[in-house]
C-alpha cells in the first residue's frame, strides 16, 4: 500500500498514513469511537520529503497494515515545531474537512489577493492561534510576523486565514454584523476602532482563540509561509463550490 505524508494544522503534526487524502480527511475529522469529531485542516506532503529533524523513515517503517489487512490510518511522526521545519517545496494540496467528514481539496496559486482598503481579521492556525485584527493586508501581515518583525514577537513560520469582516472593515463602530458568527462582537468592534486611533498595525482580539473556525467566514483563502516565501491557497467562490462541492458547502454552512 502507498504511504502518504500529511501535515496537520489542527493540531500541528506530521503524520504517515496508508489512507488517500479523501479517506484520511474522513478518518481524521470523524475518527473512530475513541475520538470526538472535529474540523480538520491538513496538507499533503511530497512522500520523498526528508528532514533531519523528523524521523520519517522510522515512521514509514511503522506504517504497516493491520493483521486483518486493513490499512494503517495514522502514525504520528512529530507533534512539536513541525511547521518551522517543513520545506514549502514539499507542500502539495491543502484539504479542509468539515466536522462530519466532507473533504475539500485546494490548490495553491501564484496570484495573491489584492490588498483592499480597510481593516482585516486574521485567525492564526499554527503554530499559535490567536485572533488578530490588523490594518495590514495578508502579504504585509505575513512580513510583519515572519519576514521583517518590528517587535519581539515573531514566528519562524505561520499558517493563517483571513476572515470576513463585512461592513465592520469600513465602519467598525456602526457597521451591521449581519451573518458574522463571531463571539463577543462588541469587543471585536472596539479592537477595530482602536486600530484607527493608534499607531500600531495589529491588535490581539483573543489570545486563546481555538484554531478551528467556520469555513463560511473565509474571506480569501489560507496562507502558509516561512522566512523564505509565502504560499496561498485561494478559497473557491460560492458559485464554484455550489456546482462542484455542494455537500461540502452545505456542511460548512451548518
Amino acid at each position: 500500500m502507498t504511504i502518504h505524508l500529511y501535515l496537520s494544522m489542527i493540531p500541528e503534526a506530521l503524520i504517515a498514513s496508508m489512507l488517500a487524502p479523501e479517506e484520511f480527511g474522513v478518518y481524521y475529522a470523524v475518527g473512530s469511537q475513541k475520538k470526538a469529531r472535529g474540523q480538520a485542516i491538513f496538507f499533503e506532503i511530497d512522500p520523498d520529503f526528508r528532514h533531519d529533524y523528523f524521523r520519517i523513515e522510522e515512521g514509514i517503517r511503522r506504517c504497516m497494515p493491520h493483521e486483518d489487512g486493513s490499512p494503517k490510518r495514522s502514525i504520528y511522526i512529530s507533534v512539536y515545531r513541525v511547521l518551522e521545519h517543513m520545506s514549502l517545496d514539499a507542500i502539495h494540496k491543502l484539504y479542509l474537512v468539515t466536522q462530519d467528514g466532507r473533504v475539500l481539496g485546494m490548490e495553491s496559486s501564484e496570484e495573491f489577493p489584492e490588498d483592499t482598503v480597510g481593516l482585516h481579521l486574521y485567525q492564526e492556525i499554527a503554530p499559535v492561534h490567536p485572533l488578530i485584527v490588523s490594518t495590514l493586508g495578508p502579504l504585509e501581515f505575513y512580513k510583519l510576523i515572519v519576514k521583517n518583525p518590528v517587535s519581539l514577537l515573531s514566528l519562524p513560520a505561520i499558517c493563517f486565514v483571513e476572515l470576513r469582516l463585512g461592513e465592520l472593515a469600513e465602519d467598525p463602530e456602526y457597521g451591521a454584523v449581519r451573518d458574522l458568527p463571531y463571539s463577543n462582537i462588541e469587543h471585536l468592534r472596539q479592537c477595530l476602532v482602536d486600530l484607527r486611533t493608534k499607531t500600531v498595525h495589529t491588535k490581539m482580539v483573543n489570545r486563546t482563540q481555538p484554531a478551528s473556525f467556520p469555513y463560511r467566514t473565509i474571506k480569501s483563502g489560507i496562507f502558509m509561509g516561512n522566512k523564505e516565501r509565502l504560499l496561498y491557497f485561494p478559497m473557491p467562490s460560492r458559485e464554484e463550490l455550489r456546482a462542484k462541492n455542494y455537500y461540502w458547502l452545505r456542511s460548512a454552512n451548518m
